[in-house]
């Protein structure tokens, strides 16, 4: 999955926007100002995805690629490598984004 393909999706979600609030590297996604999903613009590698937290631990345990998320609350953030065994949707299903359901 590449960043093009990672900004149509979460930009196709109803009341997103992309900010860049701490550089201009890390490309942060929001739902009504609550950050759902940050990358990096220069070296996309991996992803930070905030998700349910049970759900959060079993795509932890089914995935080599789910790792705790990195520099993030590790309960609530996920950090996917986007070069490993999993595919785009399952990415696209391990974002949890509460305000939209």
């Amino acid at each position: 999955m590449y960043i093009d393909e990672i900004r149509i999706y979460c930009l196709s979600k109803p009341f997103t926007e992309e900010t860049l609030p701490f550089d201009e590297d890390t490309l942060v996604f929001k739902v009504m100002g609550k950050m759902f999903a940050l990358i990096s613009i220069s070296a996309p590698d991996t992803i930070n995805l905030k998700c349910d937290p049970e759900y959060a631990t079993e795509l932890r345990e089914r995935y080599t690629a789910v790792q705790p998320g990195w520099h993030m609350n590790k309960k609530h953030w996920n950090t996917v490598s986007l070069h490993d065994d999993l595919g785009a949707k399952e990415i696209k299903n391990s974002s949890i984004i509460a305000l939209m359901k």
